[in-house]
């Protein structure tokens, strides 16, 4: 029974919690577990944990987070506050629309680059003026995280072989000990500067509504040691799950904001190994789900620890990438460069804009000169191609990642490619974009009445056909045929899956 009234009633459960949506409230429940990490078996522990719980929240949501109620039971019926038998407590909460959780918006496309600002700007904030103290440093020392760390991988390593492959986990922990061996000094840095605070401890992109200005909610209360740590890792922890939704450059902006609002320029040196941490608790976390009697769809979480998993792998690789798109015009190779630049961070050369610059004409000024003639001839072609490895090598050679967007035609520039990978000592491959042509020939008759930086046109794409060299010279596991008439979230799953899967 609730003291309020209430049309319809929903259950969510996580982990440790049954949470009844009532429409203006919800209430949240403790289950009376024990993982090891935290320990709700009592009811006065889950009373204590429930006060926690709002006391900590109201740090960053101090408008949702109401009070503290009893579950009684009295003649047979249980009911929210009132006399009777105190059976169980719940942390009541107004409830929040979950139409504008961050997690809702990111696949629809509805998070801005001001959001994610705004988000840095109140974490910097929340961080400044958070609570520190000798004890909490303590939690920052190279003990403390190797404590979390080997925690990670004695917990997962019964599930090698189920959400995480023997290679993976064996990777991801041998790059997580060395790097904490190779960088001693900037840990204890961190703990002598004060970083290390009482923070959310588990901001991902669910926590974070956007409602009445930024609501980050549900924070670790069962557990100190998980929430006090470096603000380095808190930082980390959004930008990864911003990369896990494919959006590293809404990732690159925030980390990018949370730096000038704090002055914490050094965080940039822990920023890939925290990923991976994060990364790999997020894994760990989605893998206790399959031992979990309550919760039923375990293939959900299954696909979800293992998605964690492959981004701790690929942080922990750490290598720069290098893809070229290569395809005959119209076969959409534009579309996808800028797609995957978007989700992996990659910076995009197109051949295009480079052509076009180099003749000191704007983009969108159109060419249509004979095939093979003017900015089309094969001289000017060549300088293109050289100026976009000259532009490669200087971005991989700062640290960056790059996608170049070319036809790629000839095996030549292709072999060049992947020497300069090779040489930058980056990952490489080679995404081929094909399509029908009947479909080529309807996108290449819009673009000639729209406008397009490209000057692509049907007969471009029936000289290409006849010159196009085959792509026999990459090794398949770098060559991926993409077809482009799927939607484009899928190709990104696709590139991803091939270069960082199991």
């Amino acid at each position: 029974m609730y003291p309020h009234h209430s049309q319809k009633v929903a259950l969510v459960q996580t982990q440790m919690s049954f949470i009844f949506l009532t429409g203006d409230y919800a209430y949240k429940v403790k289950k009376p577990v024990n993982l090891g990490y935290l320990d709700y078996t009592t009811l006065e522990k889950r009373h204590f944990f429930c006060q926690q719980e709002i006391e900590l929240n109201r740090r960053l949501c101090p408008e949702v987070y109401l009070e503290v109620v009893p579950i009684v039971e009295s003649e047979g019926r249980f009911q929210l506050g009132g006399n009777g038998e105190v059976v169980e407590y719940a942390v009541k909460m107004k409830q929040l629309p979950a139409e504008q959780m961050m997690d809702r918006l990111l696949p629809s496309d509805k998070v801005t680059e001001e959001m994610v600002t705004s988000i840095a700007y109140k974490l910097a904030d929340f961080h400044q003026k958070a609570r520190t103290s000798p004890e909490i440093s303590n939690y920052g020392s190279l003990h403390a995280i190797k404590v979390n760390t080997e925690e990670n991988f004695s917990q997962t390593e019964k599930y090698v072989g189920t959400s995480i492959s023997h290679h993976v986990y064996s990777f991801t922990k041998d790059y997580t000990n060395k790097f904490m061996e190779e960088h001693k000094e900037l840990f204890q840095k961190r703990v002598a500067e004060g970083r290390i605070r009482d923070c959310h401890g588990d901001l991902h992109a669910a926590h974070v509504c956007f409602t009445n200005g930024i609501c980050i909610y549900d924070c670790i209360e069962f557990n100190d040691r998980f929430r006090y740590g470096d603000v380095a890792s808190e930082v980390a922890f959004l930008a990864m799950d911003l990369d896990r939704f494919n959006r590293a450059d809404l990732s690159r902006v925030f980390v990018d904001a949370y730096v000038q609002a704090s002055g914490d320029n050094e965080l940039l040196k822990l920023l890939a190994f925290y990923k991976c941490y994060r990364a790999y608790v997020r894994g760990k976390v989605e893998s206790f789900k399959l031992d979990d009697p309550f919760i039923a769809d375990k293939d959900t979480a299954l696909e979800a620890a293992r998605s964690y998993f492959r981004l701790a792998y690929r942080y922990a690789r750490g290598k720069k990438l290098l893809f070229i798109v290569a395809g005959l015009v119209g076969t959409g190779k534009t579309t996808v460069a800028q797609a995957l630049g978007r989700s992996l961070g990659l910076t995009v050369i197109s051949s295009d804009i480079v052509r076009k610059e180099l003749a000191g004409i704007p983009p969108t000024e159109r060419r249509f000169e004979p095939i093979s003639s003017g900015i089309y001839s094969e001289e000017f072609t060549r300088r293109t191609y050289q100026e976009m490895f000259t532009r490669a090598k200087s971005l991989l050679l700062q640290g960056g990642s790059v996608i170049m967007d070319a036809s790629f035609k000839q095996r030549q520039h292709r072999l060049e490619a992947k020497k300069l990978a090779e040489a930058m000592d980056a990952d490489f491959a080679v995404l081929e974009c094909v399509l029908d042509e009947p479909t080529v020939k309807n996108r290449l008759e819009q673009r000639v009445k729209e406008g397009s930086v490209s000057d692509g046109r049907w007969e471009v794409y029936l000289a290409q056909k006849d010159e196009f060299e085959k792509i026999d010279e990459i090794p398949s596991q770098q060559h991926i045929v993409l077809d482009t008439a799927q939607q484009m979230s899928n190709i990104v799953t696709i590139v991803a899956r091939r270069l960082w899967g199991e």
